[in-house]
């Protein structure tokens, strides 16, 4: 009974580490140079603007309620790039995202925020102001 008990608690120690690890390499990210770019993303982040990219998945539970509100901010923001993982994972190394829903925010050509999980709608407007 106590091994059983043991490997449980080994188990969630090393899931809660990776995804302590995970939020902090991404948040060591902050402050960097952005990835370079092709096209319309690329050309606005060289250009100095404010960009934000969500990275999501569509087996995501936690990007459920996000998505649809980052794709109708994108309708009317031409700075917001939702990337679906599963279709453009090429996008999401160069940028090291390691877990889905991500929200990063790029402003003259630099990192300013790498957020991991659930951003509410307020917050994520915020970050375009």
């Amino acid at each position: 009974m106590s091994t059983v008990f043991s490997i449980i608690i080994a188990i969630a120690a090393l899931f809660i580490g990776m995804q302590i690890f995970m939020v902090l390499k991404m948040k060591l990210k902050k402050g960097k140079s952005a990835p370079q770019l092709e096209g319309k993303a690329g050309r606005l982040v060289n250009s100095g603007e404010r960009v934000l990219f969500y990275f999501y998945s569509p087996g995501c539970r936690a990007c459920i309620p996000m998505t649809p509100v980052i794709k109708n901010l994108a309708k009317k923001n031409k700075n917001v790039f939702p990337v679906d993982v599963s279709r453009d994972m090429a996008t999401a190394q160069k940028f090291g995202v390691m877990g889905t829903p991500s929200t990063v925010v790029i402003e003259s050509g630099t990192i300013k925020e790498f957020l991991v999980g659930f951003q509410n709608e307020d917050k994520v407007r915020a970050f375009l102001a």
